[in-house]
């Protein structure tokens, strides 16, 4: 069960920070990496949302899962007033 507190940790995290602008970093595979700017919509039980910022008049939303967090697959940087910040998934941070 040690796993499950993780992505719980992962969730309590992101909850404080809906609403925020955030960075996205997400590895979709075969060396094809992509960066975004948008804000932390919503968190679920198993899901978060991102709505991202596009200049287009359509508005984009992409979801991904606590896990996705935990194994690294998605990495996302908070952008605050004077520094960025990363949320990682490192259940020995203090």
């Amino acid at each position: 069960m040690p796993q499950k507190n993780v992505l719980a940790e992962i969730k309590r995290d992101l909850d404080s920070h809906v609403g925020k602008r955030i960075k996205l970093r997400a590895n979709k595979g075969r060396k094809k990496v992509v960066e975004q700017v948008g804000i932390l919509e919503k968190t679920y039980p198993n899901i978060f949302v991102i709505k991202l910022d596009e200049k287009k008049s359509t508005v984009r939303r992409v979801s991904f899962s606590y896990s996705d967090v935990l194994t690294e697959t998605v990495k996302l940087t908070l952008f605050e007033e004077d520094k960025d910040s990363e949320i990682e998934a490192n259940p020995n941070k203090e």
